[in-house]
């Protein structure tokens, strides 16, 4: 069995069921973790008795998942410049910035924005960090606003519109390279993002989430932890990203990179097509 097939065969049939991951997982009782694992190849040989439940509940037969599988095997790409895996960053680079979120805060509170962006920002980093969970984060971010409670995951959710060109630009890409996602993100967001459809739902070859990894960028330290996950040399990676101070590292690390322009997404999203164009 070709992992590297059943995990694309499974992920299409998964989509063609209209499930996300998150659904998936619920449904056959398997960890997210394990799911993606499975869809980006990255368990050798998966039980038989998953694969089994996985079929039953896409109400396929297992032929059709592990059989098919077998003579499933993308062809890998390379670009012109050499880049085999693109890391893409979230906020600002696959949602546009949730600065909405703020305001919104401020109307239902009756506080002002700038009191909310400073609250949230003096926060941000160790939350990123997973120095302690959402749930303390909105404890901290309520008590500072003097508020008893407050949901910011749902305000974030709320803000954020997904930009629908680097969304195209994923489907195709994920065909020819391996694509990960590479960011600063609070523990659970990036779940939240795939299941309400604000993120591609596809099989990524590595998840560098600084929540988990306890580490942000720009620190060398989360470069090194994603070169290491992507599996490839640091020459054949490429960092997307729109803040300019995360770009530096990465380079010095020996990716190549380029800068996403959030206010203009679509010539940005038109620039990393064209820098993506398969040599081969």
């Amino acid at each position: 069995m070709d992992e590297k097939g059943l995990g694309l065969t499974l992920q299409r049939a998964r989509q063609k069921a209209g499930l996300t991951q998150q659904s998936m997982c619920q449904k056959a009782g398997l960890s997210y973790s394990t799911l993606a694992k499975i869809e980006r190849g990255a368990i050798k040989s998966p039980s038989i008795f998953t694969i089994m439940n996985i079929a039953e509940v896409l109400d396929v037969s297992l032929d059709q998942l592990v059989g098919s599988s077998k003579k499933t095997k993308p062809k890998e790409h390379i670009t012109k410049s050499g880049v085999r895996f693109i890391y893409f960053d979230v906020n600002g680079c696959l949602v546009h910035f949730f600065h909405r979120a703020f305001t919104k805060i401020a109307e239902d509170y009756d506080v002002s924005p700038d009191v909310v962006e400073t609250i949230f920002w003096q926060y941000n980093d160790a939350v990123n960090q997973g120095k302690f969970t959402l749930d303390s984060f909105n404890t901290i971010f309520a008590k500072e606003l003097g508020i008893d409670h407050i949901n910011w995951e749902k305000y974030y959710i709320d803000a954020v519109n997904p930009i629908a060109e680097m969304h195209e630009l994923i489907e195709w890409a994920v065909g020819k390279y391996k694509v990960g996602l590479l960011t600063n993100i609070a523990g659970g967001i990036i779940d939240l993002l795939i299941k309400n459809k604000l993120i591609p739902d596809i099989a990524y070859s590595a998840i560098v989430d600084s929540s988990k990894v306890g580490v942000t960028k720009p620190d060398p330290k989360i470069y090194e932890i994603a070169e290491s996950m992507a599996g490839v040399p640091a020459s054949e990676i490429l960092l997307v990203d729109d803040t300019r101070s995360n770009l530096p590292p990465a380079q010095k690390a020996g990716w190549h990179v380029m800068w996403f322009d959030d206010y203009d997404s679509q010539e940005s999203a038109y620039q990393v097509r064209k820098a993506l164009e398969p040599a081969n």
